[in-house]
């Protein structure tokens, strides 16, 4: 069973992060989100695999042990499929773009978060949009594993019994045998991955500046097409949504607003130094982690120093790893999120105006969580001067 809050597990004393079996398996609960991403990003655009998985890594390790709870480091998603299109249709964005937009972002989330505004924006979004964005997102992730799985449905209902039977067993975590399940049907139905891994080479690599050379239509993709869009998505759920995330399961590691937006800054200041892509915390990546076992900061600190020993020494094999699981088990993946996301959000408000709010706001959010945070701020304000009648 999935637990919906923090009252129904067993928490750790406060401050300490564990590294157990159950914290090894919610490492890797939020895979199905960063797997599609870093590999269009590596595949698509031809991002060094070294800065990415090098900037993920650290910012995972340094997060993980700041917060001591499963806070999330994530891709920035419209980001990401903003970049991936254009790549594939016009070519204008290019490496060197994407880290400007990551330094772009970092700028932003810093001055909001030190300057103190960022906590005043949180105090102007109601409790029935914040809720409709968590509902949103879990059915979108549900949305989105069910699309994934339709790849293969018998690795994914064999992938999805399997998970669910062990869901919740401290002895034989249902992510560890989920992964080695899909790693065994990954390399089953593509033997030359196995192949390549094979014969992978150890070499080690340090990282570099990335921004160097940067032309203005660069910085123009960077910062206009590709960061300013991303405002409103990270806002909501990398911001707000992960804020009262936190709180509710971890009431005794208490986060603010500032200081997400402060740590949000700082990653991405970081990553389009050395290479890597916009990162933020979305609070899809924390229901992931603990969804699979994980009650600490020790879960996140785990999947970053893998991600971290990938990318110092197996950064050119990257790509075949990533392949070697087969869609249908990332889905599962997704969708158990999505459950997990969507039942802790699923208390809706008394008032019927406010459960408008909460449901239209999901709806939208689950084709545009930006628009869905828009459109929610909206009919909040609507249903303040009694004008919502429906």
């Amino acid at each position: 069973m999935i637990p919906e809050s923090a009252d129904e597990v067993t928490l750790p004393r406060p401050g300490a992060n564990r590294y157990d079996r159950m914290e090894w398996a919610g490492a890797f609960g939020d895979l199905g989100t960063l797997i599609p991403f870093v590999a269009a990003y590596i595949g698509v655009l031809k991002l060094d695999p070294f800065g990415v998985l090098f900037a993920f890594g650290l910012s995972m390790i340094v997060c993980g042990a700041y917060y001591k709870t499963p806070f999330p480091v994530q891709p920035m998603k419209a980001i990401g499929a903003v970049a991936s299109i254009q790549a594939v249709q016009t070519a204008l964005v290019t490496p060197a773009a994407v880290y400007i937009a990551a330094v772009a972002t970092g700028i932003i989330w810093f001055i909001l978060g030190v300057s103190g505004l960022m906590a005043r924006l949180a105090r102007l979004v109601p409790p029935a949009v914040v809720i409709g964005i968590m509902l949103g997102l879990g059915f979108g992730f549900m949305l989105q594993g069910i699309k994934m799985m339709q790849s293969d449905w018998i690795v994914a209902a064999a992938g999805m019994a399997g998970t669910l039977a062990l869901m919740g067993n401290r002895t034989v975590p249902a992510m560890f045998v989920l992964l080695a399940f899909g790693a065994v049907v990954g390399g089953v139905q593509n033997p030359e991955l196995l192949s390549r891994l094979g014969s992978a080479s150890i070499g080690f690599k340090t990282p570099s500046m990335a921004l160097t050379d940067v032309g203005g239509n660069q910085l123009f993709v960077g910062v206009v097409l590709l960061a300013l869009p991303q405002i409103p998505l990270t806002l909501g759920n990398a911001v707000i949504a992960i804020t009262d995330e936190n709180n509710r399961l971890f009431p005794q590691r208490p986060v603010t607003e500032g200081r997400v937006a402060i740590s949000t800054g700082i990653m991405n200041l970081f990553s389009g130094a050395v290479g890597g892509i916009p990162m933020c915390h979305g609070a899809g990546g924390m229901a992931a982690h603990v969804a699979f076992g994980a009650k600490t900061g020790g879960s996140v600190v785990i999947l970053g120093g893998v991600l971290l020993a990938l990318a110092l020494f197996f950064s050119q094999s990257v790509e075949a790893l990533f392949q070697l699981l087969p869609a249908a088990v990332l889905g599962v993946v997704l969708f158990l999120t999505g459950v997990r996301l969507a039942a802790g959000s699923s208390v809706l408000p008394a008032g019927r105006g406010d459960r408008i709010v909460v449901l239209v706001c999901a709806a939208a959010c689950m084709w545009n969580v930006a628009a869905g945070f828009l459109i929610g701020i909206a009919l909040h304000h609507l249903n303040a001067r009694g004008m919502l009648k429906l």
